[in-house]
């Protein structure tokens, strides 16, 4: 199959799922989206079982969509600097404290937790998964998903400090859990070395270089829309900024996701206010608006579908169901250690601490981390639980967040809370 017939079905079949969702079930369009390929998927199963041979014709489709490059390679980078796009640098300054924490030592601690956990459990069910690989998937599924956060954040009334928090953290812990992930994934397979001076420089290569590489690529685009004043030039400029901006800091080695977001956020805070007329902001906004709905419909047609290519077993099942109130509990104690450490003042209320643990959502990264996983006798079970943890938080946790949020707001002081329910 060519690759312009791929993305034609793939087009299509978004096309038609968001109708379906819109006209008839009414969830979040990534919720519903991914609910209905499921089903597909579930639906190609069962017919396969009554002879009707169509799940092997699938299975082959999917063989020819490389999901960890499609994802990390390419609609990652347009999904980040599109949601990049709206979030207020000032607002991220200001709750600075807060996001770096819940990107390195919420990140760190989830892994640890989640891995010993998870190793735990393995060892009372008779489940052979090493330590090292239990902590390899604490690493990969302890990041949140930046577009499945920010796609669900634009359906919750949140207070602004907490929906900033959210966001920041989204965009920026996957160069700390990308960093965590090498280095572990290193000592599974015994190729690097993760001594701590190789790590400091590893992270200071991906995360320090990456917000460096971003700055850099977005205050040169900013300087090109400034001495420009055509939209359609505008667009093509972001465009490049996106294309070129992530594959020059791949190959630089820097963190590309986190150098996009980078970008996207100068561009979004200064180039949108300041470099633009009023036709260009408007016409440059709405197109990335489009870009990201349409891009986000296809990259959850494509994880509804990806079951599909997944071995499950027992052992594999049993993994996952194990696997997800794991992970909440990781994300609970992860988000709660700093208040235990600082006190409420600089951490979080009762009130936040539950919103950030539910609204702590898994999606397309942590799955193309699991499959790019070398191909040996843990892989598949790795898989098959990232799928478990993804599904139940795309499908559960995200259109129930709204529900816990109460219909008067927590009101705070300038420098922390005052009162909460």
């Amino acid at each position: 199959m060519t690759t312009f017939n791929i993305l034609a079905l793939l087009i299509t079949l978004a096309a038609v799922f968001s109708f379906l969702n819109h006209r008839y079930i009414g969830l979040p369009n990534a919720v519903g989206v991914m609910l209905i390929a499921l089903l597909m998927s579930l639906g190609i199963v069962a017919l396969d079982g009554l002879g009707l041979d169509y799940e092997e014709q699938a299975r082959t489709l999917l063989q020819h969509i490389d999901f960890n490059r499609t994802v990390l390679h390419g609609l990652l980078s347009f999904m980040l600097f599109a949601g990049a796009l709206n979030i207020s640098s000032k607002d991220l300054v200001k709750e600075k404290w807060g996001i770096s924490q819940l990107a390195t030592i919420g990140i760190l601690s989830s892994t640890l937790i989640v891995g010993l956990l998870l190793w735990s459990a393995m060892q009372l069910l008779n489940i052979d998964l090493p330590l090292i690989y239990c902590l390899l998937f604490g690493a990969l599924i302890s990041p949140t998903d930046a577009v499945v956060v920010l796609s669900v954040l634009r359906s919750m009334r949140i207070s602004k400090r907490l929906e900033t928090r959210i966001a920041g953290e989204s965009l920026f812990n996957d160069g700390v859990a990308l960093v965590v992930f090498l280095a572990l994934l290193g000592l599974a397979t015994g190729r690097t070395d993760a001594s701590p001076h190789e790590l400091l420089k590893l992270f200071a290569l991906e995360a320090i270089g990456g917000l460096i590489f971003g700055w850099a690529a977005g205050w040169l685009g900013y300087v090109m829309l400034k001495s420009n004043d055509n939209y359609q030039i505008d667009v093509l400029i972001t465009l490049a900024l996106v294309m070129g901006g992530y594959a020059l800091a791949d190959a630089l080695h820097v963190s590309a996701p986190i150098a996009i977001a980078t970008a996207g956020l100068v561009i979004g805070n200064h180039g949108r206010q300041r470099a633009m007329s009023p036709v260009s902001r408007e016409r440059l906004e709405a197109f990335w608006e489009l870009i990201d709905e349409i891009l986000g419909a296809v990259l959850f047609v494509l994880i509804g579908m990806e079951v599909l290519a997944l071995t499950f077993t027992h052992d594999h099942l049993l993994a996952g169901l194990v696997a997800i109130p794991i992970v909440l509990l990781a994300r609970f104690t992860s988000v709660s250690l700093p208040t235990l450490l600082v006190g409420s003042k600089r951490g979080y209320t009762a009130y936040e601490v539950k919103i950030l643990t539910w609204a702590g959502l898994r999606g397309a990264v942590s799955i193309a981390l699991a499959l790019s996983l070398p191909t040996g006798p843990y892989r598949d079970l790795i898989v098959a639980a990232t799928y478990a943890v993804v599904v139940f938080s795309i499908l559960i946790q995200a259109p129930t967040i709204k529900h816990m949020i109460p219909s008067q707001l927590p009101t705070y002081a300038p420098d922390g809370p005052s009162s909460h329910p």
